[in-house]
């Protein structure tokens, strides 16, 4: 199996293994699959109330049915399971120590280390359990593996895990690291590459899988680095052009390629603000900037269009308009593609099925309103949370970014993104969700640190 892979698997199954120590888990599999349950999956391990559940799927077509000695590896692995939990819900500090780092890099800590964290968590030398978690977060595991599970899904439309390393990964990798206000990752002109062969192409990916097929420590800010997407070794664009991840190979080729850039808007606000455009169905905005691709009488029927398209449309039409100059262009194979960027020149998909309502909105440049600034998204989202005086409108994707990052969305989005990751599930009670809002004021009193936010999450859910 391919390093990749491997850590990937062994993320996945450190996942499964929620609150009682991931290699409780990995010892249950290697157990099953020692008898011959390999045609099996394990694919829910969850507590409630010291409660244990194990849900299983199986290939019948191979097996037939679960033999008993795989009964007998569940059973075991069930025991060891709820022995675990025993343990660890009243957890001392060593047993924190090595939770922190479960969740944290997804691999064992040495004893060397482990004595380092427990020291910590102990007050040696005035430090305490956050330096815990900040040793935990020197494992190369941390960042190759925990934190790019958590944004992979983010680069592609089916939000499928398993992608190689790529442009937007390595730049939310890299922030994370370098302890950077993140609200960078959606307007500035910023992106993460490594020093290795070959260098950066805004034609194909090879840069960063070279990168991660060689294992290299992206711990080490040498092997990762920022640079300007305005380089002429990246991707050459007007700095003005640039917005973090938005204008990153990766994202463009998810979200910018064919349709009609709505896509880039929605994904984007259902990554960084953890809303779909469903949630923000707002019909009580004027509809006077949706495109003519839109149908008014769906069906025939105006109470349709009225009723529910006008609710996303209304706000997310005069949204997407930011990105009114950019196109994926590619021939043949849209992976061997790149982005284009036209000033001045709106791209042809805005005037797509221009005949389906000629009388809606024609776009004439890359001018953005935010219509949800008022109605029920202004509660929702907590526009300009920082109370910066930000406008609530602009032209181009680097202003609408710097207008999303600086949501309250935005920064509970990505405390629950680091909870949901480290803790190893949803938020279950108050205690949660007030420590989500304890965590998500950490985050913006400390210029969005979001390194920050993985080491309060760690210590939260480190047992006591």
């Amino acid at each position: 199996m391919a390093s990749r892979e491997l850590l990937q698997y062994s993320n996945v199954t450190r996942r499964l293994s929620l609150c009682f120590g991931g290699y409780f888990y990995l010892h249950g599999i290697y157990l099953m699959k020692a008898l011959g349950c390999g045609a099996y999956n394990l694919i829910a391990l969850r507590t409630f109330n010291n409660e244990v559940t194990i849900a299983m799927k199986g290939n019948r077509g191979i097996h037939g049915r679960i033999g008993s000695s795989c009964w007998i590896a569940l059973l075991c692995l069930l025991f060891v399971t709820c022995l675990s939990f025993s343990l660890q819900s009243n957890a001392g500090s060593r047993e924190q120590a090595r939770r922190i780092h479960d969740r944290l890099a997804g691999v064992p800590p040495s004893d060397a280390v482990l004595q380092q964290m427990e020291d910590a968590i102990n007050g040696v030398g005035g430090q305490t359990i956050l330096d815990a978690a900040d040793i935990a977060m020197n494992n190369p595991a941390f960042y190759a593996v925990t934190l790019k599970n958590i944004v992979a899904p983010w680069t592609n439309r089916d939000q499928d895990i398993f992608v190689p390393l790529n442009d937007y990964i390595a730049t939310y990798i890299g922030l994370v690291r370098d302890q950077s206000d993140f609200r960078r990752i959606l307007y500035d002109d910023v992106i993460y590459v490594g020093n290795n062969a070959p260098a950066y192409s805004n034609s194909n990916n090879g840069h960063y899988e070279a990168l991660e097929n060689s294992n290299t420590n992206l711990a080490v800010p040498a092997n990762l680095f920022a640079l300007a997407q305005s380089d002429p070794a990246a991707s050459g664009l007007n700095t003005n052009a640039t917005a973090g991840v938005m204008t990153s190979r990766a994202g463009a080729r998810a979200f910018f390629a064919d349709g009609t850039n709505r896509a880039m808007l929605r994904y984007t606000v259902l990554n960084h603000l953890c809303y779909d455009m469903e949630q923000l169905k707002d019909t009580t905005r004027p509809a006077d900037r949706i495109r003519q691709d839109i149908s008014r009488t769906p069906g025939g029927d105006s109470r349709l269009f009225m009723n529910n398209c006008v609710g996303c449309h209304a706000g997310m039409d005069p949204l997407a308009q930011a990105y009114a100059y950019y196109q994926w262009d590619y021939s043949g194979d849209p992976d061997t593609g790149n982005l284009r960027y036209t000033p001045g020149t709106v791209e042809a998909k805005y005037f797509i099925n221009a005949t389906t309502f000629p009388h809606g909105f024609v776009t004439p440049d890359d001018r953005w309103d935010n219509f949800w600034r008022e109605g029920i998204n202004k509660e929702l989202v907590k526009w300009d949370t920082n109370n910066s005086g930000l406008q609530s409108g602009g032209y181009g994707p680097k202003s609408l970014g710097i207008e999303l990052a600086n949501s309250e969305a935005f920064a509970r989005c990505h405390v629950s993104h680091a909870f949901k990751a480290v803790c190893l599930r949803e938020p279950a009670d108050n205690a949660d969700v007030n420590e989500i809002s304890r965590i998500t004021g950490v985050f913006k009193s400390n210029n969005y640190n979001l390194k920050r936010v993985f080491a309060e999450t760690a210590s939260y859910c480190a047992g006591n």
